[in-house]
């Protein structure tokens, strides 16, 4: 029925009946073959019940992925509406999945909306009662964790035992013990050696490292059993939580072990900014469906090949971009072939692929049998379907078999892989092919084998990421809003969105406490930011002012919002947070009178509210809703004050940028911005000016410190990575919101075609504020002009001073016998006499 279904909504013509379309035979011969399986294996009761609480979900407006996993590989799944990606088009193998020689739980991983997910756990609980559980996780004491908890409790102080462990790597994929972070950190080592204090913090730390911490509940693992589970496992339930359902007291393996069977139900961030991205667009264009878009859009691919990758699922990353730059995408396959590529091991691939793509080099099929196998892929060995299709093609393997071997190499079980090394020569021998030819395809096809991908799941979520990609080129409003709203609480990565809204050319509207909302919103024409992004700003609390605004109006001064807010909803923190990100520029530009008059302010609203409560008047008070005649008048903050004390608010800077200030510099030191420099191959050398964003350090194999650093200048944002040299030498420079100098190289590779940057020297720009300047060269007009000049250039220094003076039919050239001292700042204030300045 549901093979039926999905031929009349993907093949059939109107009124035509699927049993009809010349595909269907196919499509039901392997249905029927995936069917079979799952009867002998007696896997029915687990393909139901997974299809069971995905449709609910579904039904019930809760978006599902459109698979995860090998699962994808499963047409009977497809055709439930457990996935949403069909194996033949894609070439996905359900062996890969299920295996009838290699008995083991098949295991579906279900992406859900990471807002509703908790709504699927509340239907089987409904459906299941006593009968299904999370399962128990124990946090350990791992290296980082250690020293905070043995620093605390030994009673050193937060931020010395935070400075301690934050020289130590925190890095997931490569987690290391603490005695190998203490081996490759010079700076820890000095600090045991000198300070009794981190001796004995060490000492005790490693000794109880490793242990069991605290209880948790695992991301996304539940139990569904066929009987009240207190039978099988004994349950916890923490009383203060709000999870729905207990956990079992058996970790993932041990609950496994008790016979009970997995169910994962995994929160996709990207999913919900899908469904949100879709909400917002329905408002304007009532039948777009996300599910209905097509996949051979150009202009998707042409945003692709641009490299405009920020907020887009699995393709943000700089290395990322720089494939999907090379490589120009022109359909799906390329993206599902890069999610797959973009790993340790196979990434050496990828310019191949890339090569063969865009027709630099001749593709090898390694053996005329495989051309069909590989053309897909431009002869590149990518997924583990194309290891299991080239041992049935070329060795006679069923596919059984085929995946216990893809196994065997991807595991490196030598002995294993010997022994199919043996049946892979043997059935090539009986498909009529030379042994040593056979041999020799197997040892071409090893390497590839070990770091084949996944198909199924490299083809789910490349779905996912041209989704994202289609919504931000065609409708780039909706999707920021959405994407925004969903990191709200991450003011870097808003930092990032940012600066892409503006290289869209998106209009937003920066914060206002008029025209803003908690959210980000969006409408045909601007970007609303939004003011529970603020940071110090509760989400709840501004809610509740929006709310006041909603129903009464636009706040008409800042009186006006402190007669009408209710005390509980502007404590200090957030009326700061506010007055720093600029949400009452429009009601007051001074936001440094504001922010000084916050305590008059909260006192003042509270008077109001207990008088508003007790329905008493003030007799004595002069309603000044219009005006605010009770702030202070004082100087506004200057310039780089107001951008600081917005940066802290917001996390980056919106009004304006830091390197405006800066602009005489750009004269001087020949500065470029880096999307010139990093597009123009005959540039190898330059100076960039840009403040720092994001500061991220990590370690190499061998233990050396190496940094990634997000920089944005005045037309991008940019990463570099500095390495440990520059780094050690630079640490105390490299701060989130300095402005700095870049001297940078670019290096090129053999074939001309790619190029590394790489940072030789970086400087403080306030420092170079005050640096001396070798030559300047002044054109006057008048004695008056001289008597002005002479106020800045009394100090001796080390600048050459020559003066172009110009009366009537004379010019006279000269320069000062003495060296002056001139610096920025002297040359700023030379500049507000209308003096022209030429820097040497």
């Amino acid at each position: 029925k549901g093979l039926k279904n999905k031929f009349k909504n993907f093949f059939c013509e109107d009124n035509e009946e699927p049993d009809n379309h010349e595909l269907f035979k196919h499509y039901k011969k392997r249905l029927d073959h995936e069917i079979n399986i799952i009867l002998q294996m007696k896997y029915s009761g687990y393909f139901l019940i997974v299809a069971d609480y995905i449709n609910w979900a579904k039904q019930n407006d809760i978006p599902v992925g459109p698979g995860r996993g090998s699962g994808a590989g499963s047409l009977v799944a497809w055709c439930l509406s457990i996935t949403d990606v069909d194996p033949i088009k894609f070439n996905l193998i359900f062996e890969r999945f299920l295996n009838p020689d290699r008995v083991s739980m098949p295991d579906f991983d279900i992406d859900f909306c990471e807002e509703k997910r908790d709504l699927v756990f509340g239907y089987l609980l409904s459906k299941y009662k006593d009968s299904v559980a999370h399962i128990i996780t124990f946090g350990k004491l791992k290296a980082r964790m250690v020293i905070r908890d043995v620093g605390r409790v030994i009673g050193l102080s937060y931020g010395f035992v935070d400075s301690i462990a934050k020289m130590i790597p925190f890095d997931p994929s490569r987690p290391q013990s603490l005695l190998e972070c203490i081996n490759s950190e010079p700076r820890l080592q000095k600090m045991i050696k000198n300070d009794d204090r981190v001796k004995k913090l060490i000492d005790l730390s490693l000794k109880l490292e490793g242990l069991n911490r605290n209880v948790a509940t695992h991301a996304a693992g539940v139990v569904i059993a066929d009987k009240k589970l207190t039978n099988t496992v004994p349950l916890y339930k923490d009383l203060s939580s709000d999870l729905l359902l207990p956990s079992t007291q058996f970790d993932m393996y041990s609950a496994e072990n008790a016979g009970l069977i997995k169910f994962d139900f995994l929160g996709l961030k990207t999913l919900t900014v899908i469904d949100k991205t879709q909400k917002l667009i329905n408002i304007k264009k009532k039948d777009f469906k996300i599910n209905k878009i097509s996949y051979e859009d150009k202009q998707v691919f042409e945003t692709l090949s641009k490299g405009h990758t920020v907020g887009l699922f699995q393709l943000e990353s700089s290395g990322m971009k720089d494939a999907l730059i090379n490589m120009k995408p022109t359909n799906l396959e390329d993206i599902i072939a890069l999610v797959a590529l973009y790993r340790p091991g196979p990434m050496g691939n990828i310019p191949i692929y890339n090569e063969c793509k865009n027709g630099l080099r001749q593709p090898d099929y390694i053996h005329p049998l495989l051309e069909e196998i590989l053309k897909p892929t431009y002869g590149v060995i990518i997924y583990q379907e194309q290891v299991m299709q080239i041992a049935q093609k070329l060795s006679g393997f069923t596919a059984g078999e085929a995946d216990i071997l893809r196994k065997a190499i991807g595991k490196k079980k030598r002995v294993e892989v010997e022994k199919q090394k043996e049946r892979f020569i043997e059935g090539a021998v009986n498909n009529n092919i030379r042994k040593d030819v056979a041999a020799g395809i197997f040892l071409k096809i090893e390497p590839f084998a070990e770091y084949g991908f996944n198909k199924s799941h490299a083809a789910a979520y490349a779905i996912i990421a041209y989704q994202t990609a289609f919504l931000k080129t065609h409708y780039p409003n909706e999707f920021f809003a959405a994407s925004m709203t969903m990191d709200i609480s991450n003011q870097k990565k808003l930092g990032e969105f940012f600066e892409e809204t503006k290289r869209l050319n998106i209009n937003v509207i920066r914060p206002d406490i008029n025209y803003c909302f908690a959210d980000f919103k969006s409408d045909n024409k601007n970007l609303y930011y939004a003011l529970g992004a603020i940071k110090n700003v509760g989400y709840e609390a501004i809610s509740n002012v929006l709310k006041e605004r909603n129903e009464r109006g636009k706040f008409k001064s800042i009186s006006d919002f402190v007669n009408r807010v209710n005390p509980k909803d502007i404590n200090k923190l957030q009326l700061e947070g506010l007055v720093k990100a600029g949400a009452f520029d429009n009601l007051n530009n001074n936001r440094a009178s504001i922010f000084n008059a916050i305590p008059n302010l909260i006192q003042k609203s509270k008077v109001n509210f207990d008088n508003k409560l007790a329905n008493q008047t003030n007799l004595f008070e002069i309603d000044n809703t219009d005006e605010d005649t009770n702030l202070p008048k004082i100087e506004d903050w200057k310039f780089e004050e107001r951008l600081n004390m917005e940066y802290g608010a917001v996390g980056f800077y919106i009004s304006d940028h830091p390197l405006n200030q800066y602009k005489e510099i750009c004269n001087q030191y020949n500065i470029i911005n880096f999307t010139d420099f990093n597009n123009d191959n005959k540039i190898s050398e330059a100076n960039i000016l840009s403040t720092i964003l994001k500061v991220q350090e990590k370690k190499t194999s061998k233990g050396l410190s190496y940094a990634i650093v997000k920089f944005s200048d005045l037309k991008s944002i940019f990463e570099i990575f500095i390495f440990s040299e520059i780094l050690e030498k630079n640490r105390s420079i490299l701060m989130e919101g300095k402005s700095v100098l870049l001297n940078v190289i670019k290096t090129f590779d053999k074939d001309k075609k790619t190029s590394r940057i790489n940072i030789v020297n970086i400087s403080l720009i306030k420092d170079l504020l005050n640096k001396p300047i070798g030559k300047i060269e002044l054109e006057l007009k008048s004695m008056v002009e001289f008597e002005n000049l002479s106020k800045y250039l009394k100090e001796f220094g080390d600048t050459e001073v020559r003066i172009n003076y110009k009366k009537k039919n004379q010019n006279v050239k000269f320069e000062l016998e003495k060296k002056r001292k001139v610096d920025l700042n002297t040359l700023k204030s030379i500049k507000k006499l209308n003096i022209p300045v030429n820097i040497y």
